[in-house]
């Protein structure tokens, strides 16, 4: 059965959604449209070219995490040239070693541009800081001046995955200058609203995957330090835009994942704990499935 579906964004939290799609794919469903921002803006791409679930774990299984964390080399003291890149550059990494390891995969698929995926099959989430605007690409690439058609798609979804201050910007040229895209979830962790709309008819069912608990279950932020508190605003900022869209009607489309017990930057996670994640990811959608009425 063709279904949409929306992935969520959670950084390495985003394994589970290996998971759910594993799930989804063994009961029948394939995805006619899917979106994603961030770290589910990497499973909407790979599962946009073809992947399977069971491809998808032997994705996870082969790659080396760590080895996105790419600093730029220097001849100077690493905790000071940390800040340095931090203060310049805008981040701690170059982002540069995930985006070339997602073009190879994508290509294993015969995707390369946006020309190669079927017109709005796959649609993901970054913020333009510059224009202080959301972006939905490739859609919004025209309004920038930029070619869809020969824009590679593993530019996009390095731009959804941009973790401010964590990961270098994207630069992007555009027809006004020069624009800083960084991560999706800045503006829109989780884009359902771009497939259902209050009263609006669907073409078709739409399943969301979210790596949170429901808004009703979500833990208190405890904020006794600075710390705490940047944490707090950035959760609340990317949670909040999309909270609004999340009616009791909508609510029964999500498969929530709770992930409360990994962090979103824990790139050094051992196996078991992929593993962990992505069975969480399963046994949580197979839930859903029990009770879920398209």
């Amino acid at each position: 059965m063709e279904i949409d579906g929306v992935f969520s964004g959670g950084g390495i939290k985003g394994l589970a959604l290996i998971g759910a799609y594993e799930e989804l794919e063994t009961r029948g469903f394939t995805f006619k449209r899917i979106a994603g921002t961030s770290a589910g803006s990497i499973i909407a791409a790979l599962v946009a070219a073809g992947y399977t679930g069971e491809e998808l774990r032997k994705l996870v299984a082969e790659v080396n995490l760590p080895q996105f964390l790419d600093a730029r080399k220097t001849w100077l003291p690493l905790p000071f040239t940390k800040w340095l890149f931090l203060y310049w550059r805008l981040g701690l990494y170059r982002g540069k070693k995930f985006e070339d390891w997602l073009t190879t995969k994508l290509a294993e698929k015969g995707v390369y541009t946006f020309a190669d995926l079927p017109k709005e099959k796959l649609r993901v989430v970054a913020s333009d800081l510059t224009n202080g605007r959301l972006l939905v690409l490739p859609d919004n690439l025209v309004d920038l001046g930029v070619p869809i058609d020969s824009f590679p798609v593993a530019r996009a979804i390095r731009m959804s995955c941009s973790i401010p201050y964590f990961f270098e910007p994207v630069k992007l040229r555009s027809l006004d200058g020069t624009n800083i895209i960084v991560d999706g979830a800045v503006l829109s962790n989780f884009p359902m609203w771009l497939f259902v709309s209050e009263g609006e008819k669907r073409v078709r069912p739409v399943v969301g995957i979210s790596l949170s608990s429901k808004l009703k279950d979500h833990p208190k932020h405890k904020i006794k330090n600075g710390f705490q508190l940047f944490g707090a605003l950035f959760d609340t900022m990317k949670d909040a835009h999309d909270t609004k869209y999340i009616s009791r009607q909508i609510e029964k489309d999500i498969i929530f994942i709770p992930t409360d017990n990994f962090t979103s930057i824990e790139f050094d996670l051992v196996a078991e704990k992929k593993d962990a994640l992505i069975e969480l990811g399963r046994v949580r959608t197979k839930e859903f499935l029990k009770k879920w009425t398209y």
